[in-house]
């Protein structure tokens, strides 16, 4: 099974719009990050390629979250929009058996990925009056979009992983606040037939 493993670095911002009294907090939050990836190509037991990547990404999310007395709170964070790579092409010699060799049978394979419908559950604990830990659940629908000369195909699939952080909360005036969260995530991998 592939191992994707996603180090990000996120910096939030919150706004509430909920009653402080109901110990609810709604809001919308940015942030910025740094993730790892690697994958790996085979066909039956012939392995044709493995490679890594690193990519730099922005977004924005909605949450929603219930604060359980002093000490911890329980929360849903959700991504609307997709997330989407950058498309990869290259060419390949496709070999068959009327032309083993492959010659004069070039090939071109593209493929990009969307993640949909990234969500986070999540549970913090206070340390101190402003600082928190993080441990959470996410899960994230992978859309493989893929054009394969050779008339391939890779199919959609679900991933799930783990989220830890720690973050810095100020209370503002009528029921605001402002949070700077990092956190690391771990996505479990997948094998694609």
């Amino acid at each position: 099974m592939k191992k994707i493993t996603i180090a990000i670095l996120m910096l939030f911002s919150f706004s509430t719009m909920a009653s402080a009294e109901l110990g609810l907090n709604v809001g919308v939050s940015g942030q910025m990050g740094v993730f790892t990836a690697e994958a790996e190509e085979s066909i039956g037991t012939n392995k044709k390629g493995k490679d890594d990547a690193i990519g730099v990404f922005g977004y924005g999310s909605i949450f929603v979250e219930k604060t359980l007395g002093d000490y911890l709170a329980v929360g849903i964070d959700y991504v609307p929009s997709s997330l989407s790579s950058e498309t990869v092409s290259e060419s390949r010699a496709d070999k068959t058996t009327a032309n083993p060799a492959g010659y004069g049978n070039v090939k071109t394979q593209k493929i990009s990925v969307d993640l949909e419908d990234l969500t986070t559950y999540y549970l913090t604990l206070n340390v101190t009056e402003n600082l928190y830990a993080k441990l959470g659940y996410m899960e994230v629908d992978v859309i493989t979009n893929e054009s394969l000369g050779t008339g391939g195909a890779y199919g959609n699939t679900s991933l799930d992983g783990t989220v830890f952080g720690l973050g810095y909360n100020k209370d503002l005036t009528n029921g605001l606040f402002v949070r700077a969260e990092g956190n690391y995530m771990d996505i479990d991998g997948v094998s694609l037939a």
